[in-house]
């Protein structure tokens, strides 16, 4: 959404790295080679169609992630290595993982040297202005620069991570940026940098930082970031949100430590009581933040849409699974729909919203074994309803175990190559409802295993 061309997938998470499932304008595709290098070859061909104008690219890698799988090339320089940096809990380490994390990691690198490249060569480099960031700590026990926490954690190391913007001639190379930012900084400052007006419906609590990036000054108004992770499952803030909070100098954790980062990067020595007025004002401005976006950290349950594009796309990952029916692994991200047995309870469903009132023809990707073939099955949305027939069997193995470097993959589902199996026109109204598969007669054990149910307007 908000993009004139995509090409990826919308997803946390991704079952395999190989000659991957894609999505290119809602068109489903098999991706070419090593996911990175091939999200990278994508995003070239994208600059160079734009040459002559100006663009966006963004470039979102999914890895280094579980399932941790990178091609011999890159493993082969780490798979002996003695590595000097480790955790500051080095015992937690897990040397497959985190030898396939800085594979991937070399791997990444390569690929955005190819995208500096490209733009070199078209001669392009001076008049673009390129970001390079990441989204939280690392997805495992490896060398963190010493700080406390990792991926998942609301501390120093589960939030602060790198932020490179390069445009030579504007931004002097070497600058450092002292004064703290946040993601939510990047919008109003490439839109300041760009000269672009900027209007927001809501109001923005990132600021612009052209002037310290461009040399105007080294300082920024003094303010509080917020870092947001969730919600306390136990003690005595259970139920509440995990939040913690920095200002230049201290971070309050979610659980109201206080640390003094310049002298104290790694969060070793809580001086809370030793400064219990800070620790009050700062906690005040936690619950003032969570009094303002109360409503948006609940979750989200917005209906998908069905018919603002031609086609729409309902994967397994954002269905709901009832009665006996589960998903094939324990993230939903690029999860299938399995053990559908035709239960008087099972079902799947999506919450949906019609925008567009018409005729649609109903496509299921699917798998099913020879001895269960000919389950009768059926779509409804409110009042439409119709029926459909299993009447081909399509068996596929899993694969992707052969491709991991760890014996732990993670939560991620292994994947199979799923069928379209057209299911006929199905006339919906315009409005919101819930769109569910439900089995009428199932002869053998299972109806079957479902990834996507895709509606194309007529």
């Amino acid at each position: 959404r908000g993009f004139e061309e995509y090409y990826g997938f919308t997803s946390g998470h991704w079952g395999h790295y190989f000659n991957a499932l894609m999505e290119h304008n809602r068109e489903l595709t098999t991706g070419e080679g090593y996911i990175t290098d091939d999200l990278t070859s994508h995003a070239i061909d994208f600059i160079k169609g734009h040459r002559g104008e100006p663009f966006f690219c963004y470039v979102p890698y999914n890895t280094p992630h579980s399932p941790m799988q990178v091609p011999d090339k890159w493993y082969e320089k780490f798979k002996d290595a003695e590595l000097k940096m480790h955790n500051r809990d080095p015992e937690k380490e897990d040397r497959p993982h985190l030898l396939a994390a800085l594979a991937m990691c070399e791997n990444i690198d390569w690929n955005v040297g190819r995208v500096l490249k490209t733009l070199k060569d078209l001669q392009l480099e001076d008049n673009t202005i390129v970001v390079y960031f990441s989204d939280n700590g690392p997805n495992g026990w490896r060398w963190n620069g010493d700080m406390k926490g990792r991926k998942g954690a609301t501390d120093e190391g589960g939030v602060r991570s790198p932020l490179f913007v390069r445009w030579p001639g504007v931004i002097p190379a070497g600058t450092t940026v002292k004064p703290i930012a946040g993601a939510i900084d990047l919008l109003p400052t490439l839109a300041d940098l760009a000269g672009i007006p900027l209007i927001s419906k809501k109001p923005l609590d990132g600021i612009s930082l052209k002037p310290v990036l461009t040399g105007q000054t080294n300082q920024l108004e003094d303010r509080l970031l917020m870092n947001h992770f969730g919600f306390h499952r136990q003690g005595p803030m259970r139920g509440q949100p995990r939040i913690s909070i920095r200002s230049q100098e201290y971070r309050l954790d979610e659980v109201n430590g206080l640390y003094h980062i310049p002298s104290d990067p790694g969060q070793r020595q809580n001086i809370a009581k030793q400064h219990p007025e800070l620790v009050e004002s700062m906690v005040a401005a936690r619950n003032k933040y969570i009094s303002e976006i109360a409503e948006e950290l609940k979750e989200d349950e917005r209906p998908f849409p069905i018919g603002y594009a031609t086609i729409t796309n309902l994967p397994a990952r954002d269905g709901r699974p009832h009665g006996g029916v589960q998903r094939s692994g324990r993230a939903p991200n690029c999860s299938f729909f399995q053990n559908w047995t035709g239960a008087a309870d099972d079902s799947i469903t999506w919450d949906v919203e019609v925008g567009t009132a018409g005729e649609y023809e109903v496509v299921i990707l699917y798998t099913c074994p020879q001895n269960d073939v000919g389950s009768t099955f059926e779509v409804r949305l409110n009042d439409a309803v119709m029926h459909g027939k299993v009447s081909e069997a399509h068996d596929p193995p899993l694969y992707g175990a052969e491709s991991d470097r760890t014996p732990d993959r993670g939560s991620e589902s292994y994947v199979k190559d799923f069928k379209p199996m057209s299911v006929g026109t199905i006339k919906l109204e315009k409005g919101t409802g819930v769109l569910t598969l439900k089995a009428l007669k199932v002869p053998g054990k299972t109806v079957m295993d479902v990834r996507m149910v895709r509606l194309f307007k007529k």
